[in-house]
């Protein structure tokens, strides 16, 4: 499995939750790297993007709540999460993508609830 992400878990309506995902057979050096979500019923939908060239964006709806950075010398990226709702409930999966490759991870399980 070429990406593995960890940290989910269930929170309460404000709380805070930091996932990781990192790489194993290749480095995330040259990729571009982004979290999804996919709750029951909905589609899949980016959450955060970070670019080769540092570049990120996030969407209105969590905007200003969650920060995605890579490390390097973990070769892993992660999702800060903050402020979050139950509309954040959701599989979130890591993905790695260059002009000829595309990674995703199994997916980890946040829920927030209280």
């Amino acid at each position: 499995v070429p990406l593995v992400e960890s940290g989910g878990g269930l929170v309460q309506p404000g709380g805070s939750l930091k996932l990781s995902c990192s790489a194993s057979g290749f480095t995330f050096t040259w990729y571009n790297l982004r979290w999804y979500r996919q709750a029951p019923g909905k589609e899949r939908e980016m959450v955060a993007s970070n670019s080769v060239g540092g570049t990120t964006y996030y969407p209105d709806s969590v905007k200003g709540r969650f920060t995605i950075s890579r490390d390097g010398t973990k070769n892993t990226v992660y999702l800060q999460m903050n402020s979050l709702k139950p509309e954040d409930t959701a599989v979130y999966y890591c993905n790695a993508y260059s002009a000829s490759r595309d990674f995703w991870g199994q997916g980890t399980q946040v829920t927030v609830s209280s």
